[in-house]
């Protein structure tokens, strides 16, 4: 049996709120790491998988990117050039979660983009909100970080929530996927942190076994988390938690400040 391209990866989320209000949640999750190359081949061997169709689980294309349905590499390769980072030359893997009867909503989705080398060249934090905003933070690697933690930061550029002000820093810390993936957001202003978000999760085949146990053990998962949040707002709402007004997205035009901060290796 040839190597497998394509992964499940089961685990949790929490998320910690330092300022104003303390407030935490974590909930339990999966998500799918595709191959951008792999998914038709993924249509054609699982029964409970589809790519732009109905199924339990399945991919669109149109879930990513600008939307359109087109194609995704091709979307990743622009991205990267408007941060005059070359294109990918070899893997794209996407973690994401899939639509589950139909439906999703990926506040995250990461693309990990590797040469043909088999070192990872850049990372593509493709990130949303309820209000139908897409915004990519777009990050160079240095091929002598290797693969162990990696560390890179820029500007808020993209309003998320409502409950955070634009005027934020983000560090992101990033172990990219082997048999474990780990993922952590801190969200700071000028006093210190705010907000620290951590995912971590672990390997699975992806296998139309696999794929029945996670509808068993994490069901209707996507509405779950678009109910989550809208739940966690009032939450924050009734402990007084300023609302802030919704400004225009900052420019994110080929040389932003920040958005291409180069990573360096955790210490």
């Amino acid at each position: 049996m040839s190597e497998q391209r394509s992964h499940l990866y089961a685990g949790s989320v929490m998320h910690v709120r330092l300022r104003p209000r303390q407030h935490r949640l974590r909930y339990r999750l999966f998500q799918l790491l595709l191959d951008l190359d792999d998914i038709d081949a993924l249509d054609n061997r699982l029964k409970l998988f589809s790519r732009n169709r109905f199924n339990l689980f399945s991919f669109h294309d149109g879930d990513h990117g600008d939307r359109t349905g087109g194609d995704l590499r091709l979307h990743i390769d622009r991205s990267l050039a408007d941060h005059s980072i070359e294109p990918c030359d070899g893997r794209i893997l996407l973690l994401t979660m899939p639509r589950i009867l139909g439906y999703v909503f990926n506040p995250l989705s990461v693309y990990f983009c590797y040469r043909k080398t088999g070192a990872l060249h850049a990372i593509v934090y493709e990130v949303s909100n309820t209000f139908g905003g897409r915004h990519d933070y777009v990050f160079a690697i240095d091929p002598q970080d290797g693969d162990e933690w990696l560390q890179h930061a820029c500007d808020k550029q993209f309003l998320v929530s409502p409950f955070l002000e634009m005027d934020l820093a983000y560090a992101f810390r990033v172990r990219p996927p082997q048999e474990d993936l780990a993922l952590s957001i801190m969200v700071s202003d000028r006093k210190g942190p705010v907000l620290s978000t951590v995912q971590t999760a672990r390997r699975r085949a992806l296998t139309d076994a696999t794929l029945a146990r996670a509808a068993l053990a994490y069901p209707l998962m996507t509405l779950k988390v678009i109910a989550g949040i809208h739940w966690e707002a009032l939450r924050l709402w009734l402990k007084g938690v300023r609302l802030w007004p919704s400004p225009q997205t900052r420019n994110t035009a080929k040389g932003a400040a920040g958005d291409t901060a180069k990573p360096v290796t955790s210490p």
